[in-house]
């Protein structure tokens, strides 16, 4: 690989951030998803994620850093990502269907002012769809990380939608988005 070819892709990458950067839409976005986040959890709420595949493993290290910390040392923020627990999820697959493998899960754990955050880097998932239709009946605030079209979570859901349909540039900006909330929520919640 060239270096030529390695600047590219960071420029790319940096090009996609920039026009989050610039896009107001956006930017309120992520500020009113972090705040539905912190009044969640000074509710005794929690954050909830799910995805697939690279998703999923975004949900798995959003929800690790509201428990763990971000920025500095502080008490533990509830979140959990849906599907970590591997016997529950090929049971679930198995038993229900792949289409569910998320929706009991958060039936199981889902309360009243919990926030659901599924992130779809098409928008199409199947799985996630029928969990975000669980969380609706469940009446949980949902915001979908999607990429540029939004895909079908678009007309279901309010989706902070990544403006690219490379599927590795929406996966970089979900992380810095959840950063971003977790950042904003941590301040919020500690430092006032």
């Amino acid at each position: 690989m060239s270096l030529e070819k390695i600047q590219a892709v960071i420029q790319s990458s940096i090009a996609v951030k920039e026009a989050i950067y610039q896009s107001e839409i956006i930017l309120k976005q992520i500020n009113e998803l972090a705040e539905l986040c912190l009044q969640s959890l000074k509710a005794d709420g929690k954050v909830i994620f799910a995805g697939n595949g690279g998703s999923f493993a975004d949900s798995q290290h959003l929800a690790a850093e509201f428990i763990s910390r971000l920025q500095f040392d502080r008490a533990p923020l509830a979140s959990v990502a849906l599907g970590t627990n591997s016997s529950s999820t090929t049971a679930i697959g198995n038993d229900y269907g792949y289409d569910q493998i998320f929706v009991r899960e958060l039936m199981a754990i889902a309360r009243p002012g919990d926030v659901f955050i599924p992130i779809s880097t098409s928008g199409n998932s199947k799985n996630i769809i029928s969990t975000i239709e669980t969380a609706k009946s469940m009446k949980l605030p949902v915001v979908a990380l999607t990429g540029e079209s939004g895909g079908i979570l678009k007309g279901l859901v309010d989706c902070i939608c990544v403006p690219s349909n490379r599927t590795e540039r929406i996966q970089e900006s979900h992380i810095m988005i959840g950063h971003i909330i977790c950042g904003l929520v941590e301040d919020k919640f500690f430092l006032k």
